[in-house]
């Protein structure tokens, strides 16, 4: 039976980990899942651990595309996931350019507390999984474990970046793994 009470939260970021990085997705019709993604993170609902997806989204800043654009993208990942049964708690991201100073962007901890504030997450044990740098110092700036993922731009930013992650998965499907061995440990 299902604790209706959750034991802690997992913070993905969205392109390059949940779907393929494309650069700049304006396009619901370019949303591709990674395979398996829809699986993990069906996995860690059945566990009743919550989902929040954090996203940089500077196409907006840059005039590249809308925010309602965004919206629509998004739209689709629930589409997408919606026939693995997995299901997303919440979708924050920051529109900013990066230039522009907001306590939004990641690496900033802005979407991270909003989604803390609307989803009653305080207190729990706390995951952020992603691809990039930024990822892994959110994950650092709200005292969570960061998982970095080999998927989107993780391979070159692992190699080329020194990134302090509490663990390198080679995609969502082996960081969920590894978050659900964390937890019963």
């Amino acid at each position: 039976m299902k604790n209706s009470i959750s034991k802690a939260v997992v913070f993905l970021d969205r392109d390059g980990t949940i779907n393929e990085d494309v650069g700049y997705l304006s396009d619901p019709k370019g949303l591709v899942l990674i395979e398996g993604a829809g699986e993990a993170i069906k996995k860690l609902n059945s566990a009743n651990i919550k989902v929040i997806v954090v996203s940089n989204q500077s196409g907006v800043g840059r005039g590249y595309y809308t925010n309602d654009d965004v919206e629509k993208v998004n739209k689709r990942l629930f589409e997408l996931l919606s026939p693995t049964g997995a299901q997303i708690d919440g979708i924050y991201y920051c529109s900013h350019h990066p230039d522009f100073k907001c306590d939004c962007r990641k690496p900033s901890t802005g979407l991270a507390k909003q989604a803390a504030l609307e989803h009653e997450i305080d207190g729990l044990r706390s995951y952020v999984v992603g691809d990039k740098g930024s990822d892994v110092d959110l994950a650092g700036n709200i005292g969570a474990k960061g998982i970095l993922v080999l998927t989107g731009k993780g391979t070159d930013e692992h190699k080329n970046n020194d990134i302090a992650a509490d663990h390198v998965a080679k995609d969502l499907r082996e960081a969920v793994d590894w978050i659900l061995d964390d937890l019963n440990a």
